[in-house]
């Protein structure tokens, strides 16, 4: 019993390890004109995992825990989603420079996490 007990936490370990490892993402705001500027930044993303087939998607506002939303798209092996892949609530500090975290997480087709990366840029009202 106790040598399954082992084993299993072995597994556990690596199964967590892998998806600790994560994708990359990053993001620069690139065209993101105006606040609330609808329209998502260009994202970059690396390590994909296989299966995957929807990235889903979130900002948060560090400085301020607002969540700006995000959105749901399509994967068919992209490395980047362009300038408005997905509609959200873009940044807009009250004052001085934010802090805002995207989320990506890779899905499956039972809506399974795979792996998730995020990144994360200052922002200053425009």
């Amino acid at each position: 019993m106790r040598r399954l007990f082992v084993m299993a936490a072995a597994l556990s370990v690596v199964a967590s390890s892998s998806f600790a490892a994560g994708m990359g993402v990053s993001f620069e705001w690139g065209p993101t004109k105006k606040c609330f500027d609808s329209k998502s930044p260009p994202i970059v993303l690396s390590n994909v995992p296989a299966g995957t087939v929807k990235l889903e998607i979130k900002m948060i506002d560090q400085n301020a825990s607002y969540n700006h939303g995000g959105g749901n798209v399509a994967f068919s092996g992209q490395s980047q989603l362009p300038y408005g892949a997905f509609k959200y609530k873009g940044p807009c500090p009250p004052s001085g420079t934010h802090f805002y975290k995207i989320t990506v997480k890779a899905l499956d087709a039972s809506g399974k996490a795979l792996a998730s990366g995020s990144a994360t840029q200052p922002f200053s009202k425009k």
